[in-house]
Protein backbone atom coordinates (compact mmCIF):
# COMPACT_ATOMS: atom_id res chain seq x y z
CA UNK A 1 0.00 0.00 0.00
CA UNK A 2 2.58 2.53 -1.09
CA UNK A 3 1.96 5.68 -3.00
CA UNK A 4 -1.14 7.80 -3.21
CA UNK A 5 -3.88 6.41 -5.43
CA UNK A 6 -4.98 8.37 -8.44
CA UNK A 7 -8.32 10.13 -8.31
CA UNK A 8 -9.74 7.67 -10.82
CA UNK A 9 -8.54 4.67 -8.82
CA UNK A 10 -9.83 6.14 -5.57
CA UNK A 11 -13.32 6.44 -7.10
CA UNK A 12 -13.31 2.95 -8.62
CA UNK A 13 -15.26 0.35 -6.63
CA UNK A 14 -12.47 -2.14 -7.45
CA UNK A 15 -9.54 -0.05 -6.17
CA UNK A 16 -9.24 -1.78 -2.75
CA UNK A 17 -8.29 -5.02 -4.51
CA UNK A 18 -4.99 -3.43 -5.52
CA UNK A 19 -3.89 -4.20 -1.93
CA UNK A 20 -3.01 -7.86 -1.35
CA UNK A 21 -3.90 -8.02 2.35
CA UNK A 22 -7.35 -6.55 1.75
CA UNK A 23 -7.91 -9.04 -1.09
CA UNK A 24 -6.92 -12.09 0.97
CA UNK A 25 -8.98 -11.10 4.00
CA UNK A 26 -11.95 -10.11 1.82
CA UNK A 27 -11.90 -13.47 0.02
CA UNK A 28 -11.63 -15.51 3.21
CA UNK A 29 -14.41 -13.47 4.81
CA UNK A 30 -16.59 -14.02 1.74
CA UNK A 31 -16.25 -17.79 2.09
CA UNK A 32 -16.99 -17.59 5.81
CA UNK A 33 -20.03 -15.38 5.19
CA UNK A 34 -21.38 -17.87 2.64
CA UNK A 35 -21.23 -20.49 5.38
CA UNK A 36 -22.85 -18.05 7.79
CA UNK A 37 -25.75 -17.38 5.44
CA UNK A 38 -26.18 -21.12 4.94
CA UNK A 39 -26.48 -21.35 8.71
CA UNK A 40 -28.83 -18.36 8.94
CA UNK A 41 -31.27 -19.52 6.28
CA UNK A 42 -31.16 -23.16 7.39
CA UNK A 43 -31.72 -22.29 11.08
CA UNK A 44 -34.64 -19.93 10.35
CA UNK A 45 -36.26 -22.57 8.14
CA UNK A 46 -35.54 -25.30 10.68
CA UNK A 47 -37.44 -23.31 13.30
CA UNK A 48 -40.54 -23.24 11.08
CA UNK A 49 -40.43 -27.04 11.19
CA UNK A 50 -39.78 -27.23 14.94
CA UNK A 51 -42.28 -24.51 15.94
CA UNK A 52 -44.09 -22.35 13.34
CA UNK A 53 -45.46 -19.82 15.86
CA UNK A 54 -44.58 -16.32 14.49
CA UNK A 55 -43.12 -15.33 17.83
CA UNK A 56 -40.78 -18.35 17.87
CA UNK A 57 -39.74 -17.78 14.26
CA UNK A 58 -38.98 -14.11 15.00
CA UNK A 59 -36.92 -15.21 18.03
CA UNK A 60 -34.37 -16.70 15.63
CA UNK A 61 -33.74 -13.16 14.38
CA UNK A 62 -33.65 -11.93 17.99
CA UNK A 63 -31.08 -14.58 18.93
CA UNK A 64 -29.02 -13.51 15.91
CA UNK A 65 -29.05 -9.78 16.73
CA UNK A 66 -29.20 -9.61 20.55
CA UNK A 67 -25.51 -10.58 21.04
CA UNK A 68 -24.45 -7.51 19.12
CA UNK A 69 -26.47 -5.37 21.52
CA UNK A 70 -24.93 -7.04 24.56
CA UNK A 71 -21.31 -7.53 23.50
CA UNK A 72 -20.43 -5.07 20.75
CA UNK A 73 -19.40 -2.22 23.07
CA UNK A 74 -17.12 -4.33 25.31
CA UNK A 75 -15.68 -5.87 22.13
CA UNK A 76 -15.11 -2.39 20.71
CA UNK A 77 -13.22 -1.33 23.82
CA UNK A 78 -11.03 -4.42 23.54
CA UNK A 79 -10.45 -3.72 19.84
CA UNK A 80 -9.01 -0.31 20.77
CA UNK A 81 -6.71 -1.52 23.56
CA UNK A 82 -5.50 -5.00 22.52
CA UNK A 83 -3.84 -6.44 19.43
CA UNK A 84 -6.71 -6.63 16.90
CA UNK A 85 -5.23 -9.53 14.97
CA UNK A 86 -4.86 -11.82 18.00
CA UNK A 87 -8.27 -10.80 19.27
CA UNK A 88 -9.88 -11.67 15.92
CA UNK A 89 -8.10 -15.03 15.77
CA UNK A 90 -9.36 -16.01 19.24
CA UNK A 91 -12.94 -14.98 18.51
CA UNK A 92 -12.99 -16.79 15.15
CA UNK A 93 -11.73 -19.99 16.81
CA UNK A 94 -14.58 -19.72 19.34
CA UNK A 95 -17.10 -19.32 16.51
CA UNK A 96 -15.68 -22.33 14.67
CA UNK A 97 -15.96 -24.51 17.80
CA UNK A 98 -19.57 -23.55 18.55
CA UNK A 99 -20.56 -23.95 14.88
CA UNK A 100 -19.10 -27.46 14.87
CA UNK A 101 -20.97 -28.30 18.08
CA UNK A 102 -24.30 -27.25 16.56
CA UNK A 103 -23.61 -29.20 13.36
CA UNK A 104 -23.14 -32.31 15.53
CA UNK A 105 -26.47 -31.67 17.31
CA UNK A 106 -28.34 -31.40 14.02
CA UNK A 107 -26.55 -34.42 12.56
CA UNK A 108 -27.52 -36.54 15.59
CA UNK A 109 -31.13 -35.19 15.57
CA UNK A 110 -30.72 -33.74 19.06
CA UNK A 111 -31.73 -30.24 18.02
CA UNK A 112 -34.71 -28.51 19.69
CA UNK A 113 -36.11 -24.95 19.46
CA UNK A 114 -34.17 -23.94 22.57
CA UNK A 115 -30.87 -25.49 21.47
CA UNK A 116 -31.27 -23.82 18.09
CA UNK A 117 -31.77 -20.42 19.74
CA UNK A 118 -28.89 -21.01 22.17
CA UNK A 119 -26.40 -22.00 19.48
CA UNK A 120 -27.50 -19.12 17.26
CA UNK A 121 -26.94 -16.77 20.19
CA UNK A 122 -23.45 -18.16 20.88
CA UNK A 123 -22.37 -18.09 17.23
CA UNK A 124 -23.58 -14.54 16.85
CA UNK A 125 -21.84 -13.65 20.12
CA UNK A 126 -18.61 -14.58 18.35
CA UNK A 127 -19.60 -12.36 15.44
CA UNK A 128 -20.44 -9.54 17.85
CA UNK A 129 -16.99 -9.85 19.41
CA UNK A 130 -15.29 -9.51 16.04
CA UNK A 131 -17.53 -6.91 14.33
CA UNK A 132 -15.93 -3.74 15.80
CA UNK A 133 -12.42 -5.08 15.25
CA UNK A 134 -13.20 -6.10 11.65
CA UNK A 135 -14.61 -2.66 10.86
CA UNK A 136 -11.82 -0.79 12.62
CA UNK A 137 -9.07 -2.62 10.68
CA UNK A 138 -10.43 -1.59 7.27
CA UNK A 139 -8.63 1.80 7.36
CA UNK A 140 -5.39 -0.11 8.02
CA UNK A 141 -5.83 -2.13 4.82
CA UNK A 142 -6.45 0.68 2.30
CA UNK A 143 -5.65 4.41 2.01
CA UNK A 144 -8.25 6.86 3.30
CA UNK A 145 -9.28 7.89 -0.22
CA UNK A 146 -10.31 4.30 -0.92
CA UNK A 147 -12.14 3.77 2.38
CA UNK A 148 -15.67 4.30 0.95
CA UNK A 149 -14.89 1.81 -1.84
CA UNK A 150 -13.47 -0.69 0.67
CA UNK A 151 -16.56 -0.42 2.87
CA UNK A 152 -18.78 -0.81 -0.19
CA UNK A 153 -16.83 -3.89 -1.32
CA UNK A 154 -17.15 -5.39 2.14
CA UNK A 155 -20.90 -4.89 1.75
CA UNK A 156 -20.67 -6.53 -1.68
CA UNK A 157 -18.98 -9.52 -0.04
CA UNK A 158 -21.73 -9.79 2.54
CA UNK A 159 -24.40 -9.60 -0.12
CA UNK A 160 -22.70 -11.97 -2.55
CA UNK A 161 -22.64 -14.45 0.33
CA UNK A 162 -26.28 -13.61 1.07
CA UNK A 163 -27.13 -14.38 -2.56
CA UNK A 164 -25.02 -17.54 -2.82
CA UNK A 165 -25.28 -18.95 0.71
CA UNK A 166 -29.01 -19.70 0.92
CA UNK A 167 -29.10 -21.09 -2.63
CA UNK A 168 -26.07 -23.32 -2.00
CA UNK A 169 -27.57 -24.30 1.33
CA UNK A 170 -30.75 -25.47 -0.37
CA UNK A 171 -28.81 -27.55 -2.92
CA UNK A 172 -26.53 -29.06 -0.27
CA UNK A 173 -29.48 -29.82 2.02
CA UNK A 174 -31.33 -31.58 -0.79
CA UNK A 175 -28.24 -33.63 -1.66
CA UNK A 176 -26.77 -34.40 1.77
CA UNK A 177 -29.42 -33.69 4.42
CA UNK A 178 -30.29 -30.90 6.86
CA UNK A 179 -27.00 -31.13 8.77
CA UNK A 180 -24.87 -30.39 5.69
CA UNK A 181 -25.14 -26.56 5.63
CA UNK A 182 -24.25 -26.44 9.31
CA UNK A 183 -21.10 -28.49 8.64
CA UNK A 184 -20.14 -26.18 5.78
CA UNK A 185 -20.55 -23.17 8.08
CA UNK A 186 -18.30 -24.75 10.70
CA UNK A 187 -15.53 -25.47 8.18
CA UNK A 188 -15.78 -22.06 6.46
CA UNK A 189 -14.47 -20.26 9.55
CA UNK A 190 -11.03 -21.80 9.19
CA UNK A 191 -10.29 -19.77 6.04
CA UNK A 192 -10.66 -16.54 8.01
CA UNK A 193 -8.41 -17.89 10.75
CA UNK A 194 -5.77 -18.70 8.11
CA UNK A 195 -6.00 -15.22 6.54
CA UNK A 196 -5.56 -13.61 9.95
CA UNK A 197 -2.55 -15.78 10.71
CA UNK A 198 -1.02 -14.61 7.42
CA UNK A 199 -1.65 -10.90 8.08
CA UNK A 200 0.88 -8.89 10.08
CA UNK A 201 -0.70 -5.67 11.27
CA UNK A 202 1.32 -2.57 12.05
CA UNK A 203 1.52 -1.59 15.73
CA UNK A 204 -0.19 1.71 16.50
CA UNK A 205 0.06 1.79 20.29
CA UNK A 206 2.17 4.66 21.59
CA UNK A 207 5.14 3.02 23.35
CA UNK A 208 5.36 5.98 25.76
CA UNK A 209 1.91 5.32 27.23
CA UNK A 210 0.42 2.05 28.47
CA UNK A 211 -2.78 0.69 26.98
CA UNK A 212 -6.08 1.96 28.34
CA UNK A 213 -7.82 -0.07 31.02
CA UNK A 214 -10.99 -1.85 30.01
CA UNK A 215 -13.60 -0.05 32.15
CA UNK A 216 -11.99 3.34 31.57
CA UNK A 217 -11.95 2.67 27.83
CA UNK A 218 -15.68 1.87 27.96
CA UNK A 219 -16.50 5.10 29.80
CA UNK A 220 -14.45 7.23 27.45
CA UNK A 221 -15.93 5.56 24.39
CA UNK A 222 -19.45 6.38 25.60
CA UNK A 223 -18.35 9.91 26.50
CA UNK A 224 -16.87 10.38 23.05
CA UNK A 225 -20.09 9.25 21.36
CA UNK A 226 -22.19 11.56 23.52
CA UNK A 227 -20.08 14.52 22.36
CA UNK A 228 -19.63 13.46 18.71
CA UNK A 229 -22.60 15.08 16.97
CA UNK A 230 -21.69 13.56 13.59
CA UNK A 231 -21.76 10.04 15.00
CA UNK A 232 -24.96 10.76 16.93
CA UNK A 233 -26.65 11.88 13.71
CA UNK A 234 -25.64 8.59 12.06
CA UNK A 235 -27.04 6.61 15.00
CA UNK A 236 -30.39 8.38 14.90
CA UNK A 237 -30.73 7.84 11.17
CA UNK A 238 -29.88 4.16 11.69
CA UNK A 239 -32.65 3.72 14.26
CA UNK A 240 -35.16 5.33 11.91
CA UNK A 241 -34.35 2.77 9.22
CA UNK A 242 -33.49 -0.53 10.92
CA UNK A 243 -36.40 -0.50 13.35
CA UNK A 244 -38.80 -0.90 10.42
CA UNK A 245 -36.60 -2.79 7.93
CA UNK A 246 -36.23 -5.51 10.59
CA UNK A 247 -39.83 -6.53 9.89
CA UNK A 248 -39.15 -8.37 6.66
CA UNK A 249 -36.00 -10.04 8.03
CA UNK A 250 -37.99 -11.42 10.96
CA UNK A 251 -41.09 -12.49 9.02
CA UNK A 252 -39.63 -13.57 5.68
CA UNK A 253 -39.74 -17.33 6.51
CA UNK A 254 -43.49 -17.01 7.15
CA UNK A 255 -44.00 -15.06 3.92
CA UNK A 256 -42.28 -17.88 2.03
CA UNK A 257 -44.03 -20.75 3.82
CA UNK A 258 -47.53 -19.48 4.68
CA UNK A 259 -48.32 -16.73 2.17
CA UNK A 260 -46.64 -18.05 -0.96
CA UNK A 261 -46.68 -21.74 0.01
CA UNK A 262 -43.03 -22.31 -0.88
CA UNK A 263 -40.45 -24.58 0.70
CA UNK A 264 -36.94 -24.18 2.02
CA UNK A 265 -35.52 -23.75 -1.47
CA UNK A 266 -37.90 -20.88 -2.23
CA UNK A 267 -36.97 -19.20 1.06
CA UNK A 268 -33.35 -19.50 -0.03
CA UNK A 269 -34.26 -17.92 -3.38
CA UNK A 270 -35.81 -14.94 -1.59
CA UNK A 271 -32.69 -14.45 0.55
CA UNK A 272 -30.51 -14.90 -2.51
CA UNK A 273 -32.51 -12.30 -4.41
CA UNK A 274 -32.05 -9.80 -1.58
CA UNK A 275 -28.31 -10.43 -1.78
CA UNK A 276 -28.26 -10.18 -5.56
CA UNK A 277 -30.19 -6.91 -5.44
CA UNK A 278 -27.67 -5.55 -2.95
CA UNK A 279 -24.72 -6.63 -5.10
CA UNK A 280 -26.24 -4.95 -8.14
CA UNK A 281 -27.11 -1.84 -6.17
CA UNK A 282 -23.59 -1.27 -4.86
CA UNK A 283 -22.25 -0.46 -8.33
CA UNK A 284 -24.78 2.36 -8.62
CA UNK A 285 -23.80 3.85 -5.28
CA UNK A 286 -20.99 6.16 -6.49
CA UNK A 287 -23.32 7.67 -9.11
CA UNK A 288 -26.20 7.94 -6.64
CA UNK A 289 -24.01 9.62 -4.00
CA UNK A 290 -22.66 12.07 -6.57
CA UNK A 291 -26.16 12.85 -7.87
CA UNK A 292 -28.26 12.87 -4.70
CA UNK A 293 -25.82 13.00 -1.79
CA UNK A 294 -25.71 10.55 1.10
CA UNK A 295 -28.76 11.89 2.91
CA UNK A 296 -31.10 11.70 -0.07
CA UNK A 297 -29.79 8.24 -0.99
CA UNK A 298 -30.70 7.03 2.52
CA UNK A 299 -34.15 8.65 2.22
CA UNK A 300 -34.69 7.02 -1.17
CA UNK A 301 -33.57 3.66 0.26
CA UNK A 302 -36.08 4.02 3.09
CA UNK A 303 -38.87 4.75 0.61
CA UNK A 304 -37.89 1.72 -1.45
CA UNK A 305 -37.86 -0.44 1.69
CA UNK A 306 -41.43 0.68 2.41
CA UNK A 307 -42.39 -0.43 -1.12
CA UNK A 308 -40.71 -3.81 -0.52
CA UNK A 309 -42.59 -4.26 2.76
CA UNK A 310 -45.92 -3.58 1.03
CA UNK A 311 -45.05 -6.05 -1.73
CA UNK A 312 -44.16 -8.70 0.83
CA UNK A 313 -47.49 -8.17 2.57
CA UNK A 314 -49.32 -8.44 -0.76
CA UNK A 315 -47.35 -11.51 -1.93
CA UNK A 316 -49.43 -14.56 -2.73
CA UNK A 317 -47.27 -15.80 -5.59
CA UNK A 318 -43.52 -16.30 -6.10
CA UNK A 319 -43.06 -13.47 -8.61
CA UNK A 320 -44.30 -10.73 -6.25
CA UNK A 321 -42.15 -12.03 -3.41
CA UNK A 322 -39.05 -12.17 -5.63
CA UNK A 323 -39.64 -8.61 -6.88
CA UNK A 324 -40.03 -7.46 -3.27
CA UNK A 325 -36.74 -9.14 -2.39
CA UNK A 326 -34.89 -7.47 -5.27
CA UNK A 327 -36.19 -4.04 -4.21
CA UNK A 328 -35.33 -4.77 -0.58
CA UNK A 329 -31.76 -5.75 -1.49
CA UNK A 330 -31.03 -2.63 -3.52
CA UNK A 331 -32.45 -0.38 -0.81
CA UNK A 332 -30.68 -2.24 2.00
CA UNK A 333 -27.23 -1.68 0.49
CA UNK A 334 -28.03 1.95 -0.39
CA UNK A 335 -28.85 2.74 3.24
CA UNK A 336 -26.35 0.45 4.97
CA UNK A 337 -23.32 1.52 2.94
CA UNK A 338 -23.94 5.23 3.50
CA UNK A 339 -24.57 4.78 7.22
CA UNK A 340 -21.38 2.71 7.58
CA UNK A 341 -19.24 5.25 5.74
CA UNK A 342 -20.72 8.10 7.79
CA UNK A 343 -19.89 6.28 11.04
CA UNK A 344 -16.33 5.48 9.90
CA UNK A 345 -15.57 9.03 8.79
CA UNK A 346 -16.93 10.54 12.02
CA UNK A 347 -14.38 8.71 14.18
CA UNK A 348 -10.67 9.32 14.86
CA UNK A 349 -8.42 6.28 14.90
CA UNK A 350 -7.92 6.05 18.68
CA UNK A 351 -11.63 5.46 19.40
CA UNK A 352 -12.68 3.81 16.13
CA UNK A 353 -13.37 0.38 17.64
CA UNK A 354 -15.57 1.76 20.41
CA UNK A 355 -17.42 4.17 18.14
CA UNK A 356 -18.17 1.48 15.58
CA UNK A 357 -19.20 -0.85 18.40
CA UNK A 358 -21.77 1.70 19.55
CA UNK A 359 -22.96 2.03 15.95
CA UNK A 360 -23.26 -1.77 15.73
CA UNK A 361 -25.09 -1.84 19.07
CA UNK A 362 -27.65 0.66 17.80
CA UNK A 363 -27.88 -1.14 14.44
CA UNK A 364 -28.52 -4.58 15.90
CA UNK A 365 -30.45 -3.21 18.86
CA UNK A 366 -32.93 -1.71 16.40
CA UNK A 367 -33.10 -5.03 14.54
CA UNK A 368 -33.63 -6.91 17.82
CA UNK A 369 -36.36 -4.59 19.12
CA UNK A 370 -37.96 -4.51 15.68
CA UNK A 371 -37.95 -8.30 15.38
CA UNK A 372 -39.61 -8.69 18.78
CA UNK A 373 -42.11 -5.96 17.96
CA UNK A 374 -43.09 -7.19 14.51
CA UNK A 375 -43.20 -10.84 15.60
CA UNK A 376 -45.70 -9.90 18.31
CA UNK A 377 -47.69 -7.65 15.95
CA UNK A 378 -47.85 -10.44 13.36
CA UNK A 379 -49.08 -12.84 16.02
CA UNK A 380 -51.98 -10.49 16.85
CA UNK A 381 -52.99 -9.01 13.47
CA UNK A 382 -51.30 -11.32 10.98
CA UNK A 383 -48.14 -11.15 8.90
CA UNK A 384 -49.47 -8.94 6.04
CA UNK A 385 -50.81 -6.23 8.36
CA UNK A 386 -47.54 -6.21 10.31
CA UNK A 387 -45.64 -5.63 7.06
CA UNK A 388 -47.98 -2.80 6.03
CA UNK A 389 -47.56 -1.11 9.41
CA UNK A 390 -43.78 -1.37 9.16
CA UNK A 391 -43.93 0.23 5.70
CA UNK A 392 -45.89 3.17 7.11
CA UNK A 393 -43.36 3.54 9.93
CA UNK A 394 -40.44 3.55 7.47
CA UNK A 395 -42.03 6.40 5.53
CA UNK A 396 -42.80 8.44 8.64
CA UNK A 397 -39.22 8.00 9.89
CA UNK A 398 -37.82 9.91 6.88
CA UNK A 399 -39.09 13.39 7.86
CA UNK A 400 -38.75 12.55 11.56
CA UNK A 401 -34.97 11.98 11.25
CA UNK A 402 -34.11 14.33 8.37
CA UNK A 403 -32.61 17.04 10.60
CA UNK A 404 -29.74 14.68 11.51
CA UNK A 405 -27.50 14.80 8.46
CA UNK A 406 -24.92 12.12 7.65
CA UNK A 407 -21.20 12.91 7.69
CA UNK A 408 -19.29 13.10 4.41
CA UNK A 409 -15.79 13.45 5.85
CA UNK A 410 -14.92 16.42 3.65
CA UNK A 411 -15.16 19.17 6.26
CA UNK A 412 -12.98 17.93 9.13
CA UNK A 413 -9.50 16.44 9.53
CA UNK A 414 -9.40 13.88 12.34
CA UNK A 415 -5.71 13.05 12.14
CA UNK A 416 -3.79 13.83 15.36
CA UNK A 417 -2.36 17.35 15.40
CA UNK A 418 0.07 16.83 18.32
CA UNK A 419 0.08 20.61 18.86
CA UNK A 420 -0.55 20.63 22.62
CA UNK A 421 2.74 21.32 24.43
CA UNK A 422 3.94 18.88 27.08
CA UNK A 423 2.75 20.05 30.53
CA UNK A 424 5.42 21.67 32.69
CA UNK A 425 5.83 19.78 35.99
CA UNK A 426 7.37 21.15 39.15
CA UNK A 427 7.77 17.66 40.64
CA UNK A 428 7.41 14.04 39.46
CA UNK A 429 3.79 12.95 38.95
CA UNK A 430 2.54 9.39 39.14
CA UNK A 431 0.70 8.49 35.92
CA UNK A 432 -2.23 7.14 37.96
CA UNK A 433 -2.46 10.38 39.93
CA UNK A 434 -5.80 12.06 39.64
CA UNK A 435 -8.31 13.34 39.25
CA UNK A 436 -6.83 16.18 37.19
CA UNK A 437 -8.49 19.59 37.04
CA UNK A 438 -7.44 21.62 34.00
CA UNK A 439 -8.22 25.33 33.89
CA UNK A 440 -7.79 27.66 30.93
CA UNK A 441 -7.98 31.43 31.48
CA UNK A 442 -9.11 33.62 28.57
CA UNK A 443 -9.08 37.40 28.16
CA UNK A 444 -11.55 38.20 25.38
CA UNK A 445 -11.31 41.37 23.29
CA UNK A 446 -14.18 43.85 23.50
CA UNK A 447 -16.97 42.97 21.08
CA UNK A 448 -15.96 39.31 20.80
CA UNK A 449 -17.97 37.95 23.72
CA UNK A 450 -20.75 36.28 21.72
CA UNK A 451 -18.55 34.58 19.08
CA UNK A 452 -16.26 33.47 21.92
CA UNK A 453 -19.15 31.82 23.77
CA UNK A 454 -20.31 30.09 20.59
CA UNK A 455 -16.81 28.78 19.94
CA UNK A 456 -16.43 27.58 23.55
CA UNK A 457 -19.65 25.60 23.21
CA UNK A 458 -18.05 23.70 20.34
CA UNK A 459 -14.84 23.36 22.34
CA UNK A 460 -16.75 21.78 25.24
CA UNK A 461 -17.77 18.92 22.95
CA UNK A 462 -14.19 18.53 21.78
CA UNK A 463 -13.03 18.19 25.41
CA UNK A 464 -15.69 15.55 26.01
CA UNK A 465 -14.80 13.63 22.84
CA UNK A 466 -11.21 13.39 24.06
CA UNK A 467 -12.12 12.04 27.50
CA UNK A 468 -12.82 15.06 29.74
CA UNK A 469 -15.91 15.50 31.92
CA UNK A 470 -17.32 18.09 34.31
CA UNK A 471 -16.76 20.88 31.81
CA UNK A 472 -17.73 24.42 32.79
CA UNK A 473 -17.14 28.04 31.82
CA UNK A 474 -17.10 30.93 34.34
CA UNK A 475 -16.88 34.68 33.88
CA UNK A 476 -15.12 36.99 36.30
CA UNK A 477 -17.78 39.21 37.87
CA UNK A 478 -15.29 42.04 38.49
CA UNK A 479 -13.50 41.97 35.10
CA UNK A 480 -15.71 41.70 32.00
CA UNK A 481 -14.18 39.62 29.25
CA UNK A 482 -12.16 37.45 31.62
CA UNK A 483 -13.30 33.79 31.50
CA UNK A 484 -12.14 30.58 33.15
CA UNK A 485 -12.75 27.24 31.44
CA UNK A 486 -12.42 24.12 33.59
CA UNK A 487 -12.72 20.39 32.97
CA UNK A 488 -11.81 17.19 34.78
CA UNK A 489 -9.87 14.16 33.59
CA UNK A 490 -9.82 10.80 35.37
CA UNK A 491 -6.03 10.63 35.82
CA UNK A 492 -2.76 12.24 34.79
CA UNK A 493 -2.21 9.37 32.34
CA UNK A 494 -5.59 10.04 30.78
CA UNK A 495 -4.68 13.71 30.40
CA UNK A 496 -1.46 12.72 28.61
CA UNK A 497 -3.61 10.66 26.25
CA UNK A 498 -5.71 13.76 25.61
CA UNK A 499 -2.62 15.44 24.20
CA UNK A 500 -2.34 12.69 21.59
CA UNK A 501 -6.07 12.67 20.73
CA UNK A 502 -6.40 16.31 19.71
CA UNK A 503 -7.02 16.50 15.95
CA UNK A 504 -6.24 19.02 13.24
CA UNK A 505 -9.92 20.00 13.28
CA UNK A 506 -9.59 20.75 17.01
CA UNK A 507 -6.48 22.84 16.33
CA UNK A 508 -8.41 24.93 13.80
CA UNK A 509 -11.14 25.59 16.38
CA UNK A 510 -8.61 26.61 19.02
CA UNK A 511 -6.92 28.93 16.50
CA UNK A 512 -10.28 30.62 15.87
CA UNK A 513 -10.71 31.10 19.62
CA UNK A 514 -7.24 32.58 20.02
CA UNK A 515 -8.05 35.21 17.39
CA UNK A 516 -10.80 36.49 19.68
CA UNK A 517 -8.43 37.02 22.63
CA UNK A 518 -6.25 39.85 23.86
CA UNK A 519 -3.43 37.41 24.72
CA UNK A 520 -2.77 33.66 24.56
CA UNK A 521 -4.77 31.63 27.11
CA UNK A 522 -3.15 30.48 30.34
CA UNK A 523 -3.39 26.75 31.11
CA UNK A 524 -3.09 25.35 34.65
CA UNK A 525 -3.03 21.70 35.73
CA UNK A 526 -4.24 20.82 39.23
CA UNK A 527 -3.86 17.27 40.50
CA UNK A 528 -6.06 15.89 43.26
CA UNK A 529 -4.23 15.52 46.59
CA UNK A 530 -5.70 12.29 47.84
CA UNK A 531 -3.74 12.19 51.10
CA UNK A 532 -5.50 15.32 52.28
CA UNK A 533 -8.85 13.60 51.82
CA UNK A 534 -8.02 10.66 54.07
CA UNK A 535 -9.71 10.70 57.53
Amino acid sequence: MTGAPTTQAAHSPWSPFRHATFTVIWTATLVSNIGGWMYSSASAWLMTSLDADPRMVSLVQVAATLPMVLFALPAGALADIVDKRRFLIGAEIFTAVVSTWFAVLVWLHFVSPMSLLLCTFLIEAGSAATAPAWQSVVPALVPKAELPAAIAMNSVGVNVSRAAGPALGGVITAAFGIAAPFWVNAVSNFGVIGALLRWRSAAHQDPQLPAERFLGALRIGIRHTRNNRRLRATLLRAVGFFLFASCYWALLPLVARNQVGGGARFYGILLGTIGAGAVGGVFWLPWLRATLGRNRVVAAGSMGTAVALVLYGYSRNPVTAVVASAVAGVCWIAVLSNLNVSAQLALPEWVRGRGLAIYATVFFGSLTVGSLLWGQVARVVGVPVALYLAAAGALLAIPATWRWQLHTGTDIDLTPSMHWPTPVLGHPVDQDAGHVLVTVEYRVRDGNRQPFLEALKLLSHQRGRDGAYGWGLFENAATPGRFLEKFLVESWLEHLRQHKRVTNADRELQARINQLLESPPTVTHLIEVRDALQP
